[in-house]
């Protein structure tokens, strides 16, 4: 029985209107889609002009986004709703006595088309004058076995000392701080990038007007992107934190886990850089891709 004023039949209607064909995992999606946005908007006698709003600001998302920035999936963040979803795909994994890679959101900013770069290279085509430079190094591992894994392909990512990503920023070379790698025939990646450093969520749209309006800060902590992908294993997405930087605590987009978090040490004999990261990484086999 129907415990508001409004037609009771109406969102059953909606629901009972897909038709046979609808595959069982998208009626259920479907399903709890309709409900919960028809109750959200029973629940609190949504308007017309208040609807309009929210379409208005999904519109202007779609219009902002391309293949160099997705500010749909940025008002997603803000929300917690990419963090969130990321956390029920991994959960079993993480909860594993000796789980493997935790994962983080991919972030708007990703770009399919950056290049290969050789280990050892340095992303860092332009290097501001507050930045520190780091020598990032590790292993990439297979999770069960803990056998090296060969050619496996590390994509990395991060902003500049000024807060931008280089497709933000016209004063910065395209695909600076980026690369693609691939690990060795000891499974290991190495080189150059800097020391990361907190910035602020984009105010020009709809994510960081969503965040104004909430009254929320737009930090994200200093962090560095990466992607792990390699036939017969899951890709890994995820994102590190240094643990002396800020925003930890209070991340805009709710994407730190203690395991993602990590200390830049001294390096020392290296004319190139002052400071070390050494990150390894655990790729779970992807089972699933055995049986097709």
């Amino acid at each position: 029985m129907a415990t508001h004023r409004f037609d009771p039949d109406f969102t059953d209607n909606v629901i009972n209107s897909m038709g046979s064909k609808t595959s069982p995992r998208m009626r259920q999606l479907m399903t709890g889609l309709i409900r919960h946005v028809h109750d959200f908007a029973r629940e609190n006698e949504l308007t017309v002009d208040e609807w309009m709003a929210g379409v208005e600001m999904l519109n202007w998302a779609g219009q902002m986004s391309d293949d160099k920035r997705n500010e749909g999936q940025l008002v997603c963040d803000v929300i917690g709703l990419e963090s969130l979803v990321d956390e029920i795909t991994f959960t079993l994994a993480e909860e594993a006595k000796d789980a493997p890679t935790a994962t983080a959101i991919l972030g708007p900013f990703f770009r399919a088309d950056t290049p290969y770069r050789s280990n050892g290279d340095d992303i860092v085509i332009n290097k501001p004058k507050d930045g520190q430079m780091a020598f990032m190094h590790g292993q990439i591992m297979d999770f069960a076995t803990q056998r090296p894994l060969v050619g496996v392909t590390v994509e990395v990512w991060e902003a500049s000392t000024n807060g931008l990503y280089e497709q933000q920023d016209p004063d910065q070379d395209e695909y600076n701080l980026r690369g693609k790698f691939q690990t060795d025939a000891d499974g290991r990646y190495y080189f150059y990038c800097l020391r990361p450093t907190p910035y602020p969520v984009p105010g020009d749209g709809p994510a960081g007007k969503l965040l104004a309006l909430m009254d929320r800060h737009p930090f994200r902590p200093a962090h560095i992107h990466i992607m792990a992908t390699h036939k017969g294993y899951r890709p890994l997405v995820t994102q590190i934190f240094d643990r002396k930087g800020k925003y930890l605590e209070n991340d805009s987009v709710f994407a730190v886990k203690d395991s993602l978090v990590v200390d830049f040490i001294p390096r020392d004999g290296d004319p190139h850089a002052a400071l070390e990261l050494k990150y390894d990484v655990k790729l779970v086999a992807d089972t699933q891709s055995d049986s097709v």
